[in-house]
């Protein structure tokens, strides 16, 4: 069985909805950032950059024991081992889907993480980083508006891998707006393609089982200053 050690976090959700739509069987173990897991040996033999998600599939590659870290490629990983489900098989749909891959990596996890922090956890509220990634929130929300307006899912014709590393960013911007002022949410009606999206993925049952994972972990309150310091602060930077 597969081993997947998250936490109940964008990234987290990926792969939490990837294995639940592939109705592959794991186990999650709880990786506490806020807690500091995240820098306990056990966790960094499997990823060294200490960040979630991360899995190990006893029955990898060669029948081996096999560890991967970084949600996109364990999201390819993931179909391959299911013979390329949530992959498009014709080489357009396919290239398509790893150009919006990238885009979510590059572009939507970074920028969004950024408008996430400045906006809700940072100590000083600094108008101009709110304003900057704000700005960027909204224009790739934009470019997501413009290409979900030419095709039902991001790799055209079929739901995707595109569509489920992309769609727990949106998902976590409108549903904590509310809870962060200074930041905001993104309203969907201003997106009207990114909407259509948004509530046809939402309402399928494996995205909510997705979602569910470690719900109960999740919290509503402002973080203390040993999980701003876990998260945020200079234990990310220790030598290890």
């Amino acid at each position: 069985m597969l081993e997947v050690w998250s936490w109940p976090t964008p990234n987290g959700h990926k792969v939490h909805i990837a294995l639940e739509e592939l109705g592959l069987q794991y186990k999650v173990i709880p990786i506490n950032i806020g807690a500091g897991d995240q820098f306990k040996p056990e966790f960094l033999k499997i990823n060294p950059n200490h960040r979630i998600p991360a899995i190990v599939d006893p029955d990898g590659p060669g029948g081996k024991p096999f560890t991967l870290f970084e949600s996109a490629a364990i999201l390819i990983y993931l179909s391959e081992k299911t013979g390329g489900k949530l992959i498009p098989k014709d080489p357009i749909g396919r290239y398509k889907c790893f150009e919006w891959m990238m885009f979510q990596m590059g572009g939507v996890g970074p920028m969004f993480g950024q408008w996430n922090h400045f906006g809700a956890y940072a100590k000083e509220k600094i108008p101009y980083a709110i304003e900057r990634y704000t700005n960027e929130v909204r224009r790739l929300t934009r470019v997501l508006n413009h290409r979900l307006d030419e095709a039902r899912w991001l790799a055209g014709d079929e739901y995707s891998m595109a569509d489920i590393i992309t769609f727990p960013w949106i998902h976590t911007a409108v549903q904590t707006g509310a809870r962060f002022a200074e930041r905001g949410s993104i309203n969907l009606g201003d997106y009207p393609a990114v909407k259509r999206w948004y509530d046809e993925i939402e309402a399928r049952p494996a995205v909510q089982r997705g979602l569910a994972v470690l719900a109960d972990q999740q919290r509503d309150q402002q973080i203390s200053e040993t999980e701003r310091e876990n998260m945020f602060g200079t234990t990310q930077f220790a030598a290890r």
